[in-house]
């Protein structure tokens, strides 16, 4: 089978290199000359663990190429995924869809045959049938069939969430197309996972209902945190107790600064705007929408009031900048919402991050300094604030920390650290929900005085 993948960016490369290991002949149209120039010299753009390894091979094997114009990659392709961005449009929060029907129109006069267009784009309910109606439009010679096979690829994990995914969903106008489609993934199918056939709007549905769903969850554990420190609580326990309930899960309770990155954010806020487009409001997604922009706008001025009232001058070493561990995504990460607001209120910032940095410069501003290695970022400074839970900072060792540092404070937005041992080692510990650590640290406090 050959397919073509509409789009370069993350969903794109990820589909394709991991459709092209199935064994399948995949060409991806990038038509930015410089990440095509990339691509072909086999440099990957973005940060995804294994990713350049799995492109490598696939290219070697001649499974996988890189075309930066449409009409030659999608003649003769059975299957044609449009995998470009959807981003939030500015003013309203509804999906922009103008890539995704400026490669329809691209693609609709090169294409041979009766192929099958899939959406891989995660797109409003009724996407697919304006499709359906433009190709009939441009192309009524042909009888072309349109699917939606939405995305479910997590940032650091995407290759195995492809090759071992929990579902895949296919949604079809009829059922011409589905013989195809269950071909393409008959690899996967032979390894027992759930291929669920439904109706189009259905399946460009389940997408943005897996999303809000998953940063409600978020959302209800961060509200929860709320609550443990005021009245003593301690959220890790809450979660757990919580999260062995099977119908509930342990996974996405896990307390901090708020949710961020490419999905989350533009999926909540397009879910509602279709929501209420369609006279069904979703009062539940809109708060979950409100209550994370004021979470992380409110990060900052807890870790200002953290510090006594004011960061003026004081030295802050940030660790993790990307709005989550294992990629260097910056977009909607809370880094961007409190790290101008600490340099505004007269902060020292020295940061580091595994992979985000190269993003994070255009991003944060010029008065950040960023280090080769959070040792330097910790070292002289003040007060340690973690945003982002990469591995390498959990194996930080809490004397060594405070052998580096000159303050004692410790601001941990994510819980990662231990805080008795934090507390052993002299430092005023601060996690997100953890009541017992405010108790112990008020009776240090009142030990000292």
């Amino acid at each position: 089978m050959k397919i073509a993948v509409i789009g370069g960016g993350y969903v794109g490369l990820v589909s394709g290199a991991c459709f092209a290991a199935l064994g399948t002949d995949v060409c991806v149209v990038e038509t930015d000359p410089a990440r095509l120039q990339a691509l072909r010299a086999g440099h990957i753009p973005i940060y995804e663990p294994g990713l350049d390894k799995l492109v490598e091979d696939n290219m070697a094997a001649g499974r996988l190429r890189f075309s930066g114009a449409v009409g030659p990659a999608v003649a003769g392709k059975d299957v044609i995924f449009i995998a470009v961005g959807t981003p939030s449009r500015r003013g309203d929060g509804h999906a922009d869809l103008h890539f995704v029907f400026d490669a329809v129109e691209q693609l609709a006069p090169h294409l041979t045959g009766n192929a099958v267009i899939v959406t891989k784009s995660t797109v409003p309910v009724g996407t697919g049938r304006q499709i359906a109606r433009l190709l009939a439009e441009l192309r009524p010679d042909l009888a072309l069939d349109v699917a939606s096979n939405p995305e479910f690829l997590r940032e650091g994990s995407a290759i195995e969430d492809f090759m071992r995914p929990d579902r895949v969903v296919i949604g079809t106008m009829s059922e011409r197309p589905c013989a195809t489609l269950r071909a393409l993934y008959r690899p996967l199918y032979l390894i027992e996972t759930p291929i669920v056939f439904t109706g189009l709007e259905t399946a460009e549905l389940i997408k943005y209902a897996a999303n809000a769903y998953l940063a409600m969850k978020v959302t209800f554990i961060n509200e929860m945190a709320d609550l443990c420190e005021r009245v003593g609580g301690d959220v890790h326990d809450v979660a757990k107790g919580i999260g062995l309930d099977g119908r509930i899960g342990r996974k996405f309770l896990h307390a901090g600064p708020g949710f961020g990155g490419s999905c989350f954010p533009k999926d909540t806020m397009a879910l509602m705007r279709i929501a209420q487009d369609a006279g069904a409001p979703s009062r539940l997604v809109e708060t979950v929408v409100s209550v994370n922009e004021s979470r992380k706008a409110g990060m900052a001025a807890r870790i200002i009031g953290l510090c006594g009232g004011s960061v003026r001058n004081l030295g802050i070493a940030v660790l993790g900048l990307a709005f989550k561990p294992e990629t260097d995504d910056m977009r909607d990460a809370p880094s961007i919402t409190i790290v101008p607001r600490l340099v505004e209120a007269g902060a020292r910032i020295r940061a580091f991050d595994p992979a985000g940095m190269g993003q994070a410069r255009a991003l944060l501003p010029e008065a950040v300094t960023y280090c080769a290695s959070a040792r330097d970022a910790l070292a002289d400074a003040d007060v340690l604030v973690l945003i982002t839970e990469w591995n390498e900072f959990r194996a930080l060792d809490a004397t060594a920390m405070a052998a580096l540092m000159r303050g004692r404070r410790v601001i941990d937005l994510r819980n990662v650290y231990d805080p008795a041992k934090m507390r052993a080692a002299g430092f005023a510990y601060h996690g997100i929900g953890r009541g017992e650590a405010r108790v112990g640290e008020a009776a240090l406090v009142g030990q000292a005085a």
